[in-house]
């Protein structure tokens, strides 16, 4: 893992969905016998994304020019 030029590094996204990180969440990082360990902080509330579990399912049976005339008020 590169570390760039601000300090930022990756982290793998099965490191996240472990860990439960998500954007906003804080992390600290905790120094232990040599080790660096990356940890969640603990007491934050757990993000909820109300429209997640929508995502995908829009069936829109229109065509783009059909649309674009509903938003545009056209007749």
């Amino acid at each position: 893992m590169r570390v760039t030029i601000k300090g930022q590094v990756t982290i793998p996204q099965e490191i996240r969905e472990k860990l439960g990180i998500t954007p906003a969440v804080e992390v600290d990082f905790v120094e232990e016998k040599g080790r660096i360990y990356l940890v969640k902080r603990k007491g934050e509330p757990k993000k909820t994304y109300k429209f997640r579990k929508l995502r995908g399912i829009a069936n829109v049976k229109m065509t783009t020019d059909e649309i674009m005339a509903l938003t545009r008020g056209d007749k």
